[in-house]
């Protein structure tokens, strides 16, 4: 983080310069460095964020969070009811059931009125 502080300082102190000057050259220039320095630093931020995310994801105990949970919803009054018990595991994405059982309860309807109709 140094590093960048420092190299943003040497950019700031370039516009500075490129202002006094109104070298349009040299404003552009330090622009561009500006523009670089600060796309490396969201870079930078988006990687240590995933990094985070991952490692704290990875090693946070479930049941100690279930239980963290439940404290919190008993404190304040709340029903969590089955919803959170159906979730399953932290950072793991349930896929969605297919809807069968519609589709086919509305081909069994439209075949009982097909034989309605016909006879």
């Amino acid at each position: 983080m140094n590093t960048v502080t420092k190299s943003m300082k040497g950019v700031v102190k370039g516009m500075d310069k490129g202002l006094a000057s109104m070298d349009v050259d040299k404003i552009s220039a330090t622009m561009d460095k500006f523009e670089q320095q600060f796309e490396d630093l969201d870079v930078k931020a988006a990687y240590m964020d995933q990094a985070m995310n991952s490692t704290t994801a990875s090693a946070t105990p479930v049941d100690q969070v279930d239980e963290l949970v439940k404290m919190v919803a008993d404190e304040n009054n709340l029903q969590l009811g089955e919803a959170f018990g159906d979730l399953g595991p932290v950072g793991k994405i349930k896929e969605p059931e297919p809807e069968k059982k519609e589709s086919v309860a509305v081909e069994d309807d439209l075949e009982a009125r097909l034989a309605n109709l016909r006879g």
